[in-house]
C-alpha cells in the first residue's frame, strides 16, 4: 500500500526544452493541463539573467537572442552528469553561455546577474523551473502546492534521478515519486483509452522530446500497467536535430559569405532560433525559407531547406532511434506482431520521417496519435500524483509496475559480476543474497557495487563500495547476507550483515557517486553482446581457479587431521605436498596468459588426490 500525502500535489513534466504541469480535477473527473501566465499549456525550460531580474519561461526565451550568454537552456543535460563528461565536453561548444568545472567535478553554469558573476549548478537552474511551475500550478489552483510527481527519461540513471528529487527540494516541493516519462504517457493513454484496455494489450510507447529519447513496451490490463522492458538515449532529441541544422547553415554562411560565425553566441541564437522554427514548418511543408536579417557584421542571411535535405542531414539521429525501438522488443522477448499500439510521446514525435520509419518498422501499423505528444506525460503524472493523495475521489485507480535499466550486483573474489537484480527487473524490488568469506579467520569484507552487463566486474560501472567488518573467528565459508533494495523512485540502497553478530552496514547510492552516462550504458550492452564468448571464457576461468584454491584448501585440512596423516606413506604426502604446492604456484602467477585447460588439468589432480584422503 503507498504512502498517501496531504495537501493539493501536481504532476509535472520536466523537460529539456518545454515543461508542463497538470493536476487532477476532482469536480471534473478529469486531468486539467494548466496553462501559464501567456496562456499556454508548456513553459520554456529556460531561465535568464540580466543586470536587474531573472526571468523564467517565455519571458526568458523571448530574449535570448538579445542575452545569450546569459540565457541558460538544457539544464537537464547537465544534471547528474560530470564536467568531464564527454557529452558536456561536446555540449558546452554549442552554448552560448560559459560552462566550467566546479567541486568534485560538478559542471557550473556562469552567468553574470545585477553586474556580478554568479556560478549555478544544473539542479539549481532546474529548480527554478520547478518553481516556475509549481507558481504556475498555484495561480490556477489559487491554493498552496507543496507535492509533486515528477517525470524522469526512463534511462536516467541513479545520480541523475537523485538530483532532480534535490532540484524538487530546491524549489520546495516535495517530490512524492519519481516516474519515468513513457510510463507516464501510458498512463494518459490507458486512461484515454480506459474501454478498450479490458483485454491484455501490449502497448509501445515511442516518447522523442527536446532533449531525450525513450521507448517503453508495457502490458496493460484491467488497473495493472506492467512496464516489459525500457530503453532509450538521454542524450538524443529535438535540440540535436536544430544542432544538425545550425551546423549546416553555419557552414552554408561561411562558404557564401567567407565568414565564420561560430564563435558569436548572438549570431548562433538567432540561427537556431530560426532553424527550430524551420524544423517545426518542415511537418506540414514540403520546404521552408530560413530568413535572419543582419546575422553577422551586417549581412543578411537568407536560405532554404527541403523536407528531403532535413531528413538526410538528420537520417543518422533517426536511425538510431530505430535501433533502440529494435532492443526494447529484442530485451522484452516480444514480437513486433504481438505489439498493439504504438503510441506518439514528445513534440520531436511528429518529424514525418521518424513516423514513416516506425510504421515501416511495425510492418505498416497504424500510429496512435490520440494524445497530445506535448501534454501526455504531465497528464500521466497528474494521475499518479493524485492516486497518491491522501482523500482525493474518482481518481482511476492503477497499480504502476517499472522495471530497472541495468543489472546491479557485487565483485566477488577472481574480478568476478555476481549479479543480484537483473536489467529489467520490475521495481520497486528487494533481493538478498547469501555469499560466503574466501579465508579462514577472515575479519571483514569490502562489499563493491556495480552496475552493468559484464563478467567481469570491472568492465562494469562501480557505483560505490563499503566495508563490513567484525566477523567472528570463523573457517572459510562464513556467510554473509547481501540485500540490494531498488525503491519506487529507482534509487539503489544496499546493505550487509553478518548474522552471527549482528553486525551491519549499508550505502545509499547517491548522486555524489560517478554513476554511468546513457551513452556508457549503452556501450556496456553492446559490448556485453559483442564479448560474450570472452565473457565466457572468463567465468570459466575464475571458476575452475577459485574451485582449485578451495580444493587446496580442502586437501591442506584434511592432511592436519592426525588419523589421515597417519595413514598416508611418506611418498605419497611427498606426491601431494608437490601437487599443491604446483597448484598455489599457478594460482600465485601473475601471468593471466596460462590457458584455462592448464588450471583444469590441476584441478582435476587435486580432486583425485582429495577423493584419496
Amino acid at each position: 500500500m503507498a504512502k498517501k500525502y496531504e495537501g493539493c500535489a501536481v504532476g509535472i513534466d520536466l523537460g529539456t526544452t518545454y515543461s508542463c504541469v497538470a493536476v487532477w480535477q476532482e469536480h471534473l473527473n478529469r486531468v486539467e493541463i494548466i496553462h501559464n501566465d501567456q496562456g499556454n499549456n508548456t513553459t520554456p525550460s529556460c531561465v535568464a539573467f540580466t543586470g536587474h531580474e531573472r526571468m523564467i519561461g517565455d519571458a526568458a526565451r523571448n530574449q535570448a537572442a538579445t542575452n545569450p550568454e546569459n540565457t541558460v537552456f538544457d539544464a537537464k543535460r547537465l544534471i547528474g552528469r560530470k564536467y568531464s563528461d564527454e557529452i558536456v565536453q561536446k555540449d558546452k561548444m554549442l552554448w552560448p553561455f560559459k560552462v566550467i568545472t566546479g567541486a568534485n567535478d560538478k559542471p557550473m553554469i556562469v552567468v553574470k546577474y545585477k553586474g556580478e558573476e554568479k556560478q549555478l549548478c544544473a539542479e539549481e537552474v532546474s529548480s527554478m523551473v520547478l518553481g516556475k511551475m509549481r507558481e504556475i500550478a498555484e495561480a490556477f489552483l489559487e491554493k498552496p502546492v507543496k507535492n509533486a510527481v515528477v517525470t524522469v527519461p526512463a534511462y536516467f540513471n541513479d545520480s541523475q534521478r537523485k538530483a532532480t528529487i534535490d532540484a524538487g527540494v530546491i524549489a520546495g516541493l516535495n517530490v512524492i515519486r519519481i516516474i519515468c516519462e513513457p510510463t507516464a504517457a501510458a498512463i494518459a493513454y490507458g486512461l484515454d483509452r480506459r474501454n478498450s484496455c479490458v483485454e491484455e494489450r501490449n502497448i509501445f510507447i515511442f516518447d522523442l522530446g527536446g532533449g531525450t529519447f525513450d521507448v517503453s513496451l508495457l502490458t496493460i490490463k484491467d488497473k495493472n500497467y506492467h512496464v516489459k522492458a525500457t530503453a532509450g538515449n538521454s542524450h538524443l532529441g529535438g535540440e540535436d536535430i536544430d544542432n544538425r541544422m545550425v551546423k549546416y547553415f553555419v557552414e552554408e554562411f561561411k562558404r557564401k559569405n567567407k565568414v565564420d560565425i561560430s564563435g558569436n553566441p548572438r549570431a548562433l541564437r538567432r540561427l537556431r532560433t530560426a532553424c527550430e522554427r524551420a524544423k517545426r514548418t518542415l511537418s506540414s511543408a514540403i520546404t521552408v525559407t530560413v530568413e535572419v536579417d543582419a546575422l553577422f557584421q551586417g549581412i543578411d542571411f537568407y536560405s532554404s531547406m527541403t523536407r528531403a535535405r532535413f531528413e538526410e542531414i538528420n537520417l543518422e539521429l533517426f536511425q538510431e532511434c530505430m535501433e533502440t525501438v529494435k532492443r526494447c522488443l529484442t530485451d522484452a522477448k516480444m514480437k513486433k506482431s504481438s505489439v498493439h499500439d504504438v503510441v506518439l510521446v514528445g513534440g520531436s514525435s511528429r518529424i514525418p520521417k521518424v513516423q514513416q520509419l516506425l510504421q515501416d518498422f511495425f510492418n505498416g501499423k497504424d500510429l496512435c496519435k490520440s494524445i497530445n505528444p506535448d501534454e501526455a506525460v504531465a497528464y500521466g503524472a497528474a494521475v499518479q500524483a493524485a492516486l497518491l493523495s491522501e482523500g482525493i475521489k474518482n481518481v482511476p485507480d492503477l497499480v504502476l509496475l517499472d522495471v530497472t535499466p541495468l543489472s546491479l550486483g557485487i565483485k566477488l573474489q577472481g574480478d568476478v559480476m555476481s549479479v543480484v537484480i537483473p536489467r529489467n527487473t520490475t521495481i520497486p524490488v528487494k533481493r538478498t543474497e547469501v555469499y560466503k568469506t574466501v579465508m579462514d579467520n577472515q575479519f571483514g569484507t569490502q562489499i563493491c557495487v556495480y552496475e552493468g552487463e559484464r563478467t567481469r566486474a570491472s568492465d562494469n560501472n562501480l557505483l560505490g563500495f563499503f566495508t563490513l567488518s567484525g566477523f567472528p573467528r570463523a573457517p572459510r565459508g562464513h556467510p554473509v547476507d547481501v540485500t540490494f533494495v531498488i525503491d519506487e523512485n529507482g534509487i539503489l540502497f544496499v546493505s550487509a550483515e553478518e548474522k552471527t553478530t549482528g553486525n551491519k552496514n549499508k550505502i545509499t547510492i547517491t548522486n555524489d557517486k560517478d554513476r554511468l552516462s546513457t551513452e556508457e550504458v549503452e556501450r556496456m550492452i553492446q559490448e556485453a553482446k559483442i564479448f560474450k564468448v570472452e565473457d565466457e571464457k572468463f567465468l570459466r576461468k575464475a571458476k575452475t581457479k577459485n574451485d582449485l584454491d578451495y580444493c587446496i584448501y580442502r586437501i591442506r585440512k584434511a592432511l592436519e587431521k592426525a588419523d589421515i596423516n597417519s595413514t598416508i606413506c611418506s611418498k605419497e604426502k611427498e606426491e601431494i605436498w608437490s601437487a599443491i604446492n604446483r597448484a598455489t604456484d599457478l594460482l600465485d602467477e601473475k601471468n593471466e596468459q596460462d590457458d584455462i585447460i592448464v588450471f583444469e588439468d590441476c584441478l582435476k589432480e587435486l580432486q583425485s588426490i582429495l577423493e584419496r584422503v
